[in-house]
């Protein structure tokens, strides 16, 4: 056998048990991931309901009249119009703030760099539910501490939650305090990568520490900025345990997101084909965002 041939042969070899020690995991993946998401997408073009659950013989292909009838609903437009809100006000607020908080506990000055990153990063690892919950009292129209800080500066207490005007800012803040510590972990970890000699280059060339931050610093986070951005975008379009906890969509549904919308009729009016249809159409916009962000990312 010559050498050529020895070696296609140990490359498959070599193949086959690759494939042999990847078979387990493949296997979980397609059990509890594809073979589901198929599932609901075939779901979506149902009109199953809690009649089927018992009975699958009541379940009716309907084709896409579920996406259909959601494009014609104005409580998904309303629901879509307040995620796009939270996503595009409540996603920038929390990469800023997480790129500020990374460049403060990352600056030489700074000491107990590890004390104030568990502190930052511990709202992230605390249950969102628990932390809901305590935010409802905090942002409490009377007895909440938020609304007795501004009265003590003579500010007028603000219903926070109970004005349409004013919740969805509030469910904003809170997300922006939850989820920040997460981005500023792998802001840290781009700052880290970024070498030294790059700013001993810039300080000798005269620039001062805006200019680095400028020049410097920003350019060459952009990959991170990349990462940072898609997680929250994907991260915002998913809101739904803030006002599930805080607001139950209120008021006057100005709180309403889609995942939310979704939940109603799936687990509360048990419309399991519509709220699949919500879902995929959902994916759907989140695909078409993180498309767009990529193609903006290689143009730039």
């Amino acid at each position: 056998m010559s050498g050529g041939q020895a070696g296609v042969s140990t490359g498959q070899a070599n193949a086959r048990v690759a494939w042999l020690f990847l078979a387990p995991a493949l296997a979980l993946i397609a059990i509890f991931f594809f073979i589901p998401v198929a599932a609901a997408l075939l779901l979506s073009f149902t009109d199953f309901d809690i009649y089927a659950v018992g009975d699958f013989d009541n379940a009716r292909f309907v084709g896409i009249q579920n996406y259909a009838r959601l494009l014609r609903d104005p409580m998904f437009w309303t629901a879509l119009q307040n995620t796009f809100y939270f996503a595009l006000v409540g996603g920038p607020l929390t990469v800023l703030v997480s790129l500020g908080a990374a460049l403060l506990v990352n600056a030489k000055l700074v000491r107990f760099k590890g004390l104030f990153r568990t502190i930052y990063f511990a709202p992230v690892v605390t249950t969102l539910v628990a932390v809901a919950v305590v935010w409802r009292y905090l942002l409490h129209a009377r007895y909440g501490l938020l609304n007795y800080g501004m009265e003590r500066v003579g500010l007028a207490p603000v219903d926070w939650l109970g004005d349409p005007t004013w919740s969805m800012p509030a469910i904003i803040l809170l997300s922006v305090w939850k989820n920040f510590g997460y981005n500023m972990i792998i802001f840290i970890a781009g700052l880290q990568s970024i070498p030294e000699q790059i700013y001993d280059s810039a300080r000798i060339d005269g620039a001062n520490r805006f200019q680095q931050l400028r020049y410097v610093t920003l350019p060459l986070l952009a990959p991170t900025f990349l990462f940072v951005g898609l997680l929250t975008m994907i991260g915002s379009f998913q809101l739904f345990a803030e006002p599930y906890v805080m607001t139950q969509g209120g008021p006057s549904n100005s709180t309403l997101s889609v995942v939310l919308l979704m939940y109603e009729h799936g687990f509360r009016w048990w419309n399991l084909g519509y709220a699949a249809a919500i879902a995929f159409l959902l994916f759907a916009i989140m695909l078409a965002g993180t498309v767009l962000q990529l193609r903006l990312r290689r143009d730039a």
